[in-house]
């Protein structure tokens, strides 16, 4: 087995590159890879509403079964179709998605500090996240581009690193393969 990944070290290599540079795109032009982001989600979504679709028509005869996947197919094609047509309104509304949640939950954390004010002492620690977590929302409200970048370069460097890691296995690979013995005989040969 280690002879046939040693081989083709450089695919692994080559991932290695395409994911740093992916990274670099991201860092250095975070509108593009974000709308490029957008795109492959709009196409998945699309993709798969019609396979769920088509699974639908497949199991109509079951009457538990078909109503469900027939809703799931509806709604992944529009959605898919929606994120083609309009990426950039498919970006705010994440955006603003997080950013309700992260107020939901800031409010929510807050409540439960207050609760339990007479049970625990450091119950402001529990507030402080609940501050916090809405700091976060209307900060993402006020400035929901900076929420986008903030979530591509995060990406980004996750791709870079990802690369990094791909290239320095990719090395060890190489440095297997030039080790391993290239003959048949020896011990255990044939």
């Amino acid at each position: 087995m280690i002879g046939t990944l040693s081989r083709s070290w450089w695919l692994v290599a080559l991932r290695g590159v395409i994911g740093i540079l992916f990274g670099l795109v991201a860092f250095f032009m975070p509108g593009i890879t974000l709308f490029v982001l957008v795109i492959i989600f709009g196409a998945y979504m699309l993709v798969d509403g019609v396979l769920a679709l088509a699974q639908a028509i497949r199991f109509r005869h079951e009457k538990e079964r078909w109503p469900m996947l027939l809703l799931e197919g509806v709604l992944g094609i529009a959605i898919g179709l929606l994120t083609l047509v309009w990426p950039g309104i498919t970006a705010l509304a994440w955006v603003y998605t997080i950013a309700i949640w992260a107020v939901a939950t800031g409010i929510l954390e807050i409540v439960t500090a207050i609760r339990l004010r007479k049970e625990i002492k450091g119950e402001w620690f529990v507030a402080l996240t609940g501050v916090v977590s809405i700091a976060l929302g209307i900060a993402l409200v006020l400035l929901p581009l900076a929420g986008l970048v903030a979530w591509v370069w995060l990406i980004g460097a996750y791709s870079i690193v990802f690369g990094v890691i791909l290239i320095a296995l990719a090395w060890r690979l190489k440095s297997a393969g030039a080790a391993a013995p290239t003959g048949l005989s020896g011990a255990g040969g044939i």
